[in-house]
């Protein structure tokens, strides 16, 4: 997860947790209209160690036995160093082509200031002639809307070409990480408000569409007072499925499947959040600066073992059957990933070294139900993982 905030999961634990006014026109149809929207998160650390998140990443993927995580461009030194750069322009279009002939339609971009190391992924983006075959949208965090140039980068994303729009024009926005000691730099809930509330107006003035404003956090209940508190649209969460300890991948799916209904059952629209996976312990062997509180019991760092790609497909095809079943409450039609490119926190469809594109190749009959084009996999290596 994202650079520069604490997570807490404990409540989860403890509660079973052109500037153009027609760029909706512009958008990139999904692949097979019948099925929902599907966009996977993006948090862009592989900047081959620029800045502090990117050299932190590094050297928790250093160790061996973690390498079978290593995105397809990283490499292996002779002196055992890795090297993660996916800031080349070939690399993020490769990225692209990936995703789109996977069938994801969006991805969903962890924000930052324009000058920050962890907007490279999306400039590149911006600037790839392939841009037209993916969607985008972004995730912005809480603490970040105290800076209003911030806001202002982000109310020019949302009129760029390709932005992810849902019913009928509306741009989608993910608003993650609220917490209390973050609301007091912001004049607290009421001053978040009025915040959001310019920002909505601005949107308009500029000629689009409502944006609709997803509250993701990992306990339901309180997603939804925050939804309600700040006039947005959906609740959903960035991961979800905790278990004490570790658990099969089945395992922990099934229990994200039943957040779903949890969220629902507040009365909220809801985002249905797909996991390919949670193993923070990289992380939590070699810590991260921005200390996230990664959960423990038994002695065992709360995770998942490693999806099989056949698994991840039966996770991905409940969630667009959750999702046609329960039109009235997703009225947004669409599931959000986590993650594409989670690599040492355990959540990932970018091929690796060790898979190649195999997760990828799973889930592509569930989003593409048509025969279509076949990427050939990055070449895999021969690292392998517990």
């Amino acid at each position: 997860m994202s650079h520069n905030r604490t997570i807490t999961l404990s409540l989860y634990l403890l509660n079973g947790l052109a500037l153009c006014a027609c760029h909706a026109q512009e958008s990139r149809p999904a692949p097979n209209t019948a099925r929902p929207l599907v966009g996977a998160i993006r948090w862009d650390a592989w900047t081959g160690q620029r800045g502090d998140a990117s050299r932190a990443v590094h050297r928790t993927l250093t160790p061996a036995k973690w390498h079978y995580r290593l995105p397809f461009y990283a490499k292996v030194l002779a002196d055992g160093a890795i090297e993660i750069d996916g800031t080349p322009q070939a690399v993020v279009d490769r990225e692209i082509e990936y995703a789109a002939d996977a069938g994801l339609d969006y991805w969903a971009f962890v924000t930052y200031s324009a000058d920050d190391p962890l907007s490279i992924a999306l400039d590149r983006y911006r600037a790839s002639r392939l841009r037209a075959k993916i969607n985008f949208c972004l995730i912005t965090e809480c603490s970040r809307w105290r800076d209003p140039a911030y806001v202002d980068r982000v109310l020019r994303l949302l009129h760029e070409p390709g932005y992810q729009t849902v019913l009928e024009g509306r741009p989608l926005l993910y608003f993650a990480f609220i917490e209390e000691e973050k609301l007091a730099g912001l004049g607290g809930i009421d001053g978040l408000r009025r915040l959001l509330d310019e920002f909505r107006t601005r949107v308009q003035r500029a000629g689009l569409k409502r944006p609709y404003v997803v509250i993701m956090d990992f306990h339901p209940p309180q997603g939804r007072q925050w939804a309600d508190a700040l006039g947005c649209d959906a609740i959903g969460s960035y991961a979800a499925g905790w278990h004490h300890g570790r658990v099969p991948y089945a395992q922990w799916a099934l229990k994200t499947e039943t957040f779903w209904d949890e969220c629902r059952t507040t009365g909220a629209q809801v985002v249905p959040i797909v996991m390919t996976g949670w193993d923070p312990r990289p992380r939590v062997e070699t810590p991260v600066p921005w200390g996230d509180a990664y959960q423990s019991h038994n002695g065992q760092v709360d995770h998942c073992s490693r999806a099989k790609p056949a698994e991840l497909a039966a996770h991905f095809q409940n969630a667009l059957t959750w999702l046609a079943a329960h039109r009235a409450d997703a009225q947004a039609q669409t599931a959000i990933i986590y993650a594409w490119n989670e690599f040492d926190e355990g959540g990932w469809l970018c091929p690796t070294r060790s898979e190649g594109a195999a997760r990828l190749e799973a889930i592509r009959p569930v989003l593409r139900p048509s025969p279509g084009p076949t990427s050939k996999p990055a070449p895999p290596a021969a690292a392998t993982g517990p």
